[in-house]
């Protein structure tokens, strides 16, 4: 078989509609734009947004004030109990745990928080440590470093 032979499955592909050919085809005349009116006109219609002259919905909702949204830091977050895949005495970074597949980005840091529990003694160096967390890892005999 080749790339000549293929063909798009039956129905797949149909005719465009032809608009304005005559009473028999259903959309002859007025081509489905009705009778008159600003839509019914060659380049008619209103722009999105439009609501008939009543005040938009896009200038009815006060915009007012700060908002801190732009400037928030995005802080990736991982459980101690995710660090056990480690084995003991290892280095765990951020670059590890991206390696390893724990966390998707480092984003703006990484914080490693205190849920579950660790097994194993291991140096942890990340941008924040809940306190929760930090004891886990230093009573599993292991350090907690803050970058």
């Amino acid at each position: 078989m080749g790339l000549h032979h293929l063909r798009p499955n039956p129905g797949a592909r149909t005719e465009p509609t032809r608009k304005g050919q005559g009473i028999g085809s259903g959309l002859g005349k007025t081509a489905g734009r009705g009778h008159k009116g600003q839509k019914a006109r060659s380049g008619g219609g209103v722009r999105p947004g439009f609501e008939g002259g009543q005040m938009p919905l896009y200038r009815r909702i006060p915009k007012r004030g700060f908002n801190n949204e732009r400037f928030k830091k995005e802080i990736v977050a991982v459980n101690v109990e995710a660090l056990n895949r480690f084995e003991s005495g290892t280095v765990v970074t951020p670059e590890l745990l991206l390696e390893a597949r724990v966390i998707r980005k480092i984003g703006d840091g990484v914080k490693i928080l205190g849920d579950g529990q660790l097994e194993k003694a291991l140096t942890v160096r990340a941008h924040a440590f809940s306190k929760s967390a930090r004891e886990k890892i230093e009573a599993a005999g292991g350090r907690a470093e803050v970058i």
